[in-house]
């Protein structure tokens, strides 16, 4: 049987808000009410259910999506288009740049409750030695 990761829990302030900015952005359907959460259905089966943080404080997160090269254009313009905040590297130095590792295009940009999202365009190999 193959290993495969089915869905994962996003701790938000506000999950609707959180939910509808992440469909928004990536051009999906609108999101699911599952229980307490609200389910977002990515491309390979896998499902990012919101729920509310509570109170609680929320560590950061890291999502990283691969995307088509159409698909980096779309959704980078609407990043743009709403005056988000990107760069090209994980650390945030690098504001207002993608990167090219690998031959493709990435970018990173933070969701309402400071997750760290992130498109490429290429998987990520090996780094050069």
């Amino acid at each position: 049987m193959a290993v495969k990761l089915n869905h994962t829990i996003v701790h938000s302030k506000d999950p609707r808000a959180a939910a509808e900015f992440f469909t928004g952005l990536f051009g999906l359907p609108a999101p699911k009410p599952f229980g307490p959460f609200l389910d977002v259905e990515v491309g390979n089966e896998v499902t990012l259910a919101f729920l509310s943080a509570d109170g609680m404080e929320i560590q950061m997160q890291h999502y990283a999506f691969l995307v088509s090269e159409q698909e980096f254009d779309q959704i980078f313009g609407r990043i743009k288009a709403r005056k988000l905040k990107y760069w090209a590297d994980p650390e945030q130095k690098q504001e207002g740049e993608i990167n090219r590792y690998f031959g493709g295009r990435g970018v990173y940009f933070e969701d309402l409750s400071g997750h760290l999202l992130e498109i490429i365009t290429r998987p990520y190999g090996d780094w050069p030695g």
